[in-house]
Order: structure tokens, then C-alpha cells, then sequence
């Protein structure tokens, strides 16, 4: 009898160990979205970017980092706009929805200006760089430079990032559809500045000041991570 006891309540232990657990660190962490995650893996720097709604095109993003076992904020709320119809779990290529999820961000920044003090590896973006979104390509939701002037191998529908000088200014690759790449998924998600004010494509956009904050702020020796969601499901990632 006291080895079952004992079997149970080592297994209710591992258990909850297991859990990892956003539980427990709302116990003992400040009352904040950021605490309330289920799995923010290894990261000590975090984004989030909440919309109202599915169908919501603005967001409201903050900057986060890890302090012991808790999360406490470092900058925003900012407004961040989103995709013309919103966010998405199932986000298809051309939709114009921004994936819903939490990701990393990728190794390589980029910009058509020059470096603001990214702690990231850069590349300035010139002509003939592209970023492919010609679901029947090889090089399909990746980077790809062909020389100035010449027609790529791909359907032209992809993006000429040289041409978006705006918006292109300083961007951050968020690692989306990437391990693996599958075509029609979605590609190019990008968090850029906002030439407009209103809805993209299905990336997120800030202020070039703002945007620019948060570049020089994110450290990849951090691992960070950016999660995007409803006010409903955002605890879910």
C-alpha cells in the first residue's frame, strides 16, 4: 500500500514538473499576459502582439524579458498593424491574414537603410533581392538575389524587396512556415515599418521609431520569440 502511495504521488510530481508550467508561474509572477503563456520554450526576450478579434487589423505589441522565472515588461503597448483580414491559424499563401502562433526570428535582419545598431546580422537590401512567394519554386518563402535588371526564375508576384523602401527601411524575418517550408502556407512575414497606417499584407508593422526600438532591443543570444493572437486564444501558444 505505501508504494502506491508512493508511485501516485511521485507521478502526480513528475506531472506537474512536466507541465512546465504557465500555472505555476502565475502563482508567483506578476499578473501579466506574458506569465500566462503556456510555452515560451528557452526565450528570455519576448514579443506579443494581441488583436480584439480574428478579424481585427491592429494589435497591441510589447516588448518583454525573462527576470529569474518571470516575465516583466520593458516597452509598449505599441500599435501594430496586421493583415487586411486579420489573424490566423490556418494562414494560406495570398490570404492576407497574419499567422496566429508563437515563432522565432530569424538570424538575418534586413533593410534597405543602413544598420540602426542591430545586435543581429544584417544585410542591406539592394537591387535584385527578392523574397520568393511563387509557391512552385524551389526557393519558395526564402531569400533570393538574382543580378539587377534580369528576370528571376520565379513567378514576379514574389517580392521585389528594393522596390518597398519604406517599408523595407529595417525589417525582422519572423519564423514563420520554416521547418519545414510548405508550399502555399504563407511566406515573407515579415515585422516592418508601417508606410501607410492601415492593414499589410499579413506581416506586422510599427512606426519606424518604434520598429527600430525593437531591432536594436532584440538580442539572439536571447532566443526571442514573438506570439500573435487573439485576446481569446494568445494564452493557448
Amino acid at each position: 500500500m505505501r508504494w502506491g502511495i508512493a508511485l501516485s504521488a511521485l507521478v502526480l510530481f513528475c506531472s506537474a514538473a512536466a507541465s512546465g508550467s504557465s500555472d505555476a508561474r502565475a502563482s508567483t509572477c506578476p499578473a501579466n499576459l506574458a506569465n500566462q503563456l503556456a510555452d515560451t520554450g528557452s526565450a528570455t526576450q519576448l514579443i506579443t502582439v494581441v488583436s480584439a478579434r480574428t478579424r481585427s487589423t491592429t494589435g497591441s505589441l510589447r516588448l518583454w524579458r525573462k527576470s529569474g522565472e518571470c516575465w516583466v515588461g520593458v516597452d509598449g503597448p505599441w500599435t501594430a498593424h496586421l493583415g487586411r483580414n486579420g489573424v490566423s491559424e490556418t494562414k494560406r499563401e495570398g490570404d492576407k491574414t497574419t499567422p496566429a502562433g508563437a515563432f522565432g526570428i530569424q538570424p538575418l535582419m534586413y533593410g534597405v537603410g543602413p544598420n540602426p545598431g542591430m545586435r543581429y546580422r544584417y544585410h542591406r537590401i539592394v537591387c535584385g533581392d527578392w523574397w520568393v512567394e511563387d509557391i512552385r519554386s524551389p526557393f519558395y518563402n526564402r531569400f533570393h538575389h538574382v543580378r539587377c535588371g534580369t528576370k528571376p526564375p520565379f513567378r514576379i508576384t514574389s517580392e521585389d524587396m528594393s522596390r518597398s523602401p519604406i517599408s523595407y527601411r529595417y525589417l525582422a524575418v519572423i519564423d514563420y512556415n520554416t521547418h519545414p517550408i510548405a508550399p502555399g502556407r504563407g511566406s515573407g512575414i515579415f515585422l516592418h515599418v508601417s508606410a501607410s497606417g492601415g492593414p499589410t499584407l499579413g506581416c506586422a508593422s510599427l512606426t519606424r521609431a518604434q520598429l527600430v526600438t525593437v531591432l536594436r532591443w532584440l538580442d539572439p543570444a536571447a532566443s526571442p520569440q514573438i506570439v500573435i493572437g487573439t485576446a481569446a486564444t494568445i494564452r493557448d501558444y
